[in-house]
């Protein structure tokens, strides 16, 4: 009878601690940002509305639970004991120069992973003259052929947490032609036609990707030209999943996808 009963509260304990696991599991799942402390840097070029983005984003992630701190000047990167502290930074700061120790910073923290999120020209066309911030982002923006105009984005990968249950759609904004590194994890591209530049005709292009530098998540999406096309649910449903990814850059393990594409397969 003891036997059955040792057995019975053991069995109990292993349920209770299933079931605890399972919920702070799925707490982390559904509010990724709850109790992150998030480095929101606007500013760069005013043609990408970084004031108007900054007031999507910011107050959503602080509903989120995410302790937000927001500025308008890169030399917020060299603060060091705040980048120590953070978890994430979101920037959409297009053009502009930033000095070596702004990017000393900016890089270290991100290299030692911190999570680093941003669209269009705020990461994608950052700081023209730095090699290695491209580097980390994984892309450099390079045309915009026909500047505002139609055309239709595509899901390619639908089993990722970023992308999984959308489906293709239209925007009409610019369409970013860019030079991209070949180890990021593409989950969306576009298809270029001929009409602005028909040497690019039928050109597959990333849209949105994952990639590390580091031990830091990178994520990254070319839409986003003006805050008006976050009105595209898509469009803003793929930031904010993809925040909420880099946002966890120092609590799970990196992801492997590694795919050579240019290796001989012979």
């Amino acid at each position: 009878m003891n036997i059955n009963r040792k057995l019975v509260i053991s069995i109990l304990m292993i349920f209770a601690g299933l079931s605890i696991t399972s919920s702070i599991f799925a707490q982390k799942n559904e509010n990724p940002l709850k109790g992150k402390k998030v480095l929101f840097v606007y500013g760069g070029w005013e043609g990408h509305d970084p004031v108007e983005t900054r007031d999507i984003f910011v107050p959503w992630m602080t509903s989120e639970g995410a302790e937000v701190v927001v500025s308008d000047n890169l030399d917020i990167y060299t603060d060091s004991t705040l980048m120590n502290s953070l978890d994430l930074i979101v920037q959409i700061w297009t053009m502009g120069k930033i000095s070596n120790e702004q990017e000393k910073g900016l890089l270290s923290a991100v290299k030692r992973g911190v999570g680093l999120a941003g669209w269009h020209g705020g990461i994608g066309d950052a700081f023209r003259n730095n090699v290695e911030f491209q580097f980390m982002v994984g892309g450099q923006w390079v045309a915009h052929p026909g500047g505002v105009i139609p055309y239709e984005v595509n899901i390619i990968d639908h089993k990722d947490e970023i992308t999984t249950g959308l489906k293709d759609f239209k925007m009409n904004s610019e369409q970013y032609y860019m030079h991209v590194d070949p180890n990021v994890k593409v989950l969306v591209t576009t298809k270029f036609n001929g009409d602005h530049a028909s040497w690019i005709d039928g050109t597959v292009i990333p849209v949105v990707w994952k990639k590390m530098y580091g031990n830091g998540r990178i994520f990254y999406s070319s839409l986003g030209h003006v805050a008006e096309d976050f009105e595209v649910f898509e469009v803003l449903e793929i930031m904010k999943r993809g925040i909420k990814w880099a946002s966890l850059s120092l609590y799970e393990e990196p992801e492997t996808w590694i795919n050579p594409i240019y290796e001989n397969k012979k």
